[in-house]
């Protein structure tokens, strides 16, 4: 374990080629304090906090069976069409206020189109002209267009979850495909932004699924790396998936770190159901989170997350 560490910190990078079954044979303690380890070499004690606002919500036409948004589940989310700019503008100066890194505008759909895209330009515009936190987006599959307007527009990151591996998307979602996801990536850092794509946990994956989503992510160059724990929504196709030990989360996070190393490792929803509100993820390998409300789940609130962290050493945006 130890050497491994040390041969990641002098730029080794692990791929599908390595021997990685210590990934999963590794005493869970060791594992996470290597991923502490390079954490603290890679990431230091900056902990990078994001705020996520539901653009648009509801009437999704896509089939993914862990959203409450999706017109083929029966979960009930709330409906409505895209906020107005101000609106967005008006939450995001209060976020940056609190502190929060970076903020993310997220719409339900395929991808956004028409005069809902045009109101996502304007909101852009006026976060970059008047704002100086680090703004991302989040709306599905675009053209190499609207990726480029979106760069011009002040968005510096895309987010665009694989949500799982190549092999077990499909028992997921059938309305667009896991190519779908790759070609869209490429398509937004051909633009000019940088990625943030993760996935969702305790689906009914492997963990050799979770270890190949997290290899393809090593190989696009993802940057950030949501890490979602499922939480079983009513009317959703998973509303009875048993929901995963901590134990598991932290092995989770412990390997997506050690797999990319510089990236943010960043926890995302479902953080509430564990212990603490996950405060030992923080310390095998995670570095990062989304805070306040999720979209269709509770988030954590912003003041709590920021003392938590930096009772655990870390330095946060809100920090005087």
């Amino acid at each position: 374990m130890l050497q491994i560490v040390k041969e990641i910190k002098e730029e080794r990078r692990l791929t599908r080629e390595d021997s990685l079954e210590f990934l999963l044979q590794e005493e869970l303690e060791d594992l996470c304090k290597g991923a502490d380890e390079l954490r603290r070499y890679f990431k230091g004690q900056k902990a990078n906090l994001c705020t996520i606002v539901n653009g648009k919500s509801g009437k999704c036409g896509e089939n993914c069976k862990f959203c409450a948004q999706s017109a083929h589940n029966a979960a009930g989310a709330e409906v409505y069409d895209f906020l107005k700019p101000e609106t967005i503008l008006k939450d995001c100066m209060e976020q940056e206020k609190k502190g929060v890194d970076r903020y993310s505008v997220v719409t339900a759909g395929k991808g956004l189109s028409g005069q809902d895209f045009e109101k996502a330009l304007e909101a852009y515009r006026k976060m970059s002209q008047q704002c100086k936190i680090g703004l991302c987006a989040s709306h599905g599959i675009l053209s190499d267009l609207q990726f480029q307007q979106l760069f011009e527009s002040g968005v510096e990151r895309y987010h665009c979850n694989l949500e799982t591996s190549r092999r077990f998307f499909p028992e997921i979602c059938t309305t667009h495909t896991y190519e779908d996801k790759i070609r869209n990536i490429k398509r937004a850092k051909e633009a000019g932004m940088e990625i943030c794509s993760g996935g969702i946990f305790g689906m009914g994956e492997t963990w050799q699924d979770r270890i190949d989503m997290a290899l393809d992510l090593s190989e696009l160059g993802v940057v950030s790396i949501p890490l979602n724990i499922l939480m079983p929504i009513p009317g959703t196709p998973l509303e009875k998936q048993k929901r995963l030990q901590d134990e598991d989360v932290l092995r989770i996070a412990a390997i997506f770190r050690f797999l990319n190393p510089e990236a943010d490792i960043r926890m995302a929803g479902g953080r509430v159901l564990m212990k603490d509100a996950g405060r030992k993820v923080f310390l095998s390998g995670a570095n990062a989170a989304i805070t306040g409300d999720m979209l269709t789940t509770t988030g954590s609130r912003t003041k709590e997350d920021q003392q938590m962290l930096r009772d655990l050493g870390y330095k946060t945006g809100g920090q005087e």
